[in-house]
């Protein structure tokens, strides 16, 4: 079979750098580009952070586009409390030798899917739909040529983690998130709910670093760094990957729990902007418009995760 063709949108974030290595380390996936929004940190330095981390990966042949810096209607809300000033703290790595691209992620986006036929590219979102919600509008005929959305963000069981109601990625964009979900296209959900079931041990991570690679040792760094957040919600030392869910799902969906659900995302509300409402048991009858992934077998998933950072330098 031929390499699944793939778009990562995303906003770095260690948990993105991770999805990002996760997948350049695995030959299924084609990834044809990184485009970057504002998110965990300004745009500049999330699109310098795609730069740097493709370049751990040794595969600076994969061209940057930087799109958004803030979203459609709110002002941007950044996670420096998390990520730390850069967005990866935690690693060393050099300034990025290879630029970014002159054409604007929403440009990209569009040119891309209307050349490509149709059903062959996917976009994996890891940050603020912003690009992906944008480029909908500019060009709504992209919409059916998409394969499948599959992105993390929102969540059901679990509430929210940037406001009680709400996780952060849909939050600090809910108005794109609305776009893509109501747009018909094929949607797949990592919500906290999934993520919270994907745990990076101590254990897992002496394993990581055991590889000795540059790329395997940074990511671990980054690891160390981003563990420190979180010990107010989690009773041990390991904690969720987010974003590498996402990668984890395109490479082995029989990893994960799922089930196909009508989810909206609530805009009015000052106290639930940005909620993904789930209607898990089809109460409202509407139309099930998203494949919610809910829980992970973390062993399988950190196997193949561990498997496929063996395959960088």
């Amino acid at each position: 079979m031929s390499p699944r063709k793939i778009i990562i949108d995303t906003d770095p974030g260690q948990d993105d750098a991770f999805a990002i290595l996760f997948a350049l380390g695995s030959p299924e996936l084609e990834v044809l580009a990184l485009t970057t929004v504002g998110g965990n940190v300004p745009l500049a330095l999330t699109s310098r952070n795609a730069l740097q981390i493709a370049e751990l990966a040794g595969r600076s042949d994969v061209p940057v586009y930087a799109g958004c810096s803030r979203p459609m209607v709110k002002a941007l809300k950044t996670a420096e409390y998390v990520h730390g000033p850069t967005g990866i703290d935690g690693c060393v790595l050099p300034e990025p030798e290879k630029p970014l691209q002159d054409k604007h992620a929403v440009n990209f986006l569009v040119d891309t899917l209307m050349a490509a036929p149709e059903g062959e590219i996917t976009v994996c979102t890891l940050g603020p739909m912003t690009n992906l919600g944008m480029a909908m509008v500019m060009e709504p005929r992209i919409i059916p040529r998409i394969r499948e959305v599959v992105l993390m963000g929102g969540g059901f069981f679990e509430g929210g983690n940037a406001t009680p109601a709400a996780e952060f990625n849909i939050w600090v964009d809910p108005h794109a998130a609305a776009v893509v979900f109501d747009s018909g296209v094929p949607v797949t959900m990592a919500g906290i709910d999934c993520t919270y079931t994907a745990q990076m041990t101590p254990e897992w991570l002496q394993q990581l670093r055991a590889l000795g690679t540059r790329s395997a040792i940074e990511a671990a760094n980054m690891a160390d760094f981003y563990r420190q957040y979180g010990s107010h919600k989690f009773p041990t030392e390991a904690r969720p990957i987010h974003d590498a869910c996402v990668t984890g799902y395109l490479l082995a969906p029989h990893l994960y729990e799922q089930k196909q659900c009508n989810v909206t995302i609530e805009l009015m509300s000052p106290e639930t902007i940005g909620m993904t409402v789930v209607d898990w048991w089809h109460v409202t009858g509407r139309r099930k418009n998203c494949n919610v992934l809910r829980r992970i077998d973390a062993d399988g998933f950190f196997a193949l995760m561990l498997e496929r950072f063996g395959n960088l330098p």
